[in-house]
């Protein structure tokens, strides 16, 4: 599986972006998808993780209220929007895929990575 996040940008503070992971193996929308983030020097964390159906979403709870995941089977996409973004939501979003049909909130639970892509928001 290959995966590829796009859509990272520079914003203000109280901005939006909407971020997008491609996956290229067309069995993977079997698979539950989770989106990370790592700021230098912090481990990478857990933001939002979707079921293979879209069914379950999880949201850390920095972001809850401000980001949702979705996800289109057809198209093997799923995507992230980012809301009223703060100052310390910028980081490199990665997206991964899930060892299994549902996302988990560890790294652990990933099994394929895409590179990142970088979010910067200004105060």
């Amino acid at each position: 599986v290959q995966l590829q996040a796009s859509g990272g940008g520079l914003v203000q503070a109280g901005g939006s972006l909407t971020l997008s992971c491609a996956a290229t193996r067309r069995t993977s929308s079997n698979d539950g998808v989770g989106w990370f983030r790592q700021a230098p020097g912090n481990e990478r964390e857990f933001v939002a993780g979707i079921s293979w159906n879209g069914g379950t979403s999880l949201y850390a709870d920095s972001v809850k209220g401000r980001f949702t995941i979705s996800r289109d089977r057809a198209k093997n996409m799923v995507y992230l929007q980012l809301n009223n973004l703060k100052p310390e939501d910028t980081a490199v979003y990665f997206c991964a895929s899930a060892r299994q049909s549902y996302a988990t909130r560890t790294t652990t639970g990933y099994n394929y990575w895409g590179q990142g892509t970088q979010v910067t928001v200004s105060s």
